[in-house]
């Protein structure tokens, strides 16, 4: 099929009880990968993997991260996981206390897709977070929309505040990011820099 967005299969991975095993799966991996790069003369690398509401849902989901931790040997701070902002819709406390569990482990966690969701900005200084992610949808118009350039501060003065890192998503032109660089954010994402590749390919590439 080539390539299929993450949109258009994480929801039918969930419906069908498939997203456990798979984001399993993928931490697995991922944390191998690292492991791997670190060992190879970039000790410096991290990787960010995303886990569903599904997945934080799971009873054991925090055993589940300390064990793929372990048979890895990754550095805990070297794996960040984003979540995205629809989580704390239903059950805030519930959701702070997984992530504060996480945190634990020594994880690095970052809130995915912020801006789409409903969550209240209150909830944010409360949540056991270490970066938020602005949602791409604030960084398409960014030139142009003065209601995006202004929510990309907003969320930027407020992280400083609770001492919070952020990252703007969706980043693919050269005036976004001439934007973006006198917004005081602490990282940037995008296919600007780079389109999903093969392993191999990032090898040949970043190693």
């Amino acid at each position: 099929l080539g390539y299929v967005s993450p949109g258009d299969f994480i929801s039918l991975a969930e419906y069908l009880g498939l997203i456990n095993p798979i984001g399993t799966h993928v931490l697995r991996e991922a944390c191998k990968r690292c492991k791997y790069w670190n060992d190879m003369g970039q000790p410096n690398f991290s990787v960010n993997v995303n886990l569903s509401v599904v997945q934080l849902l799971q009873s054991d989901i925090v055993e589940v991260i300390a064990e793929v931790i372990k048979e890895t040997s990754i550095i805990p701070e070297h794996l960040h996981l984003e979540v995205t902002e629809g989580l704390a819709i239903n059950d805030m406390e519930r959701m702070k206390q997984i992530l504060a569990d996480i945190k634990k482990l020594g994880v690095k966690v970052a809130l995915d897709d912020f801006g789409t969701g409903y969550s209240s900005l209150n909830h944010i200084r409360e949540m056991p977070i270490d970066v938020i992610k602005i949602d791409k949808c604030f960084v398409d118009n960014l030139s142009e929309d003065e209601f995006a350039g202004a929510f990309v501060k907003m969320v930027s003065e407020l992280a400083k505040t609770i001492g919070v890192a952020v990252c703007v998503e969706g980043v693919e032109q050269r005036k976004q990011l001439e934007v973006l660089n006198n917004m005081n954010v602490d990282m940037i994402q995008g296919y600007y820099y780079g389109k999903p590749m093969p392993v191999k390919e990032f090898e040949k590439i970043y190693l």
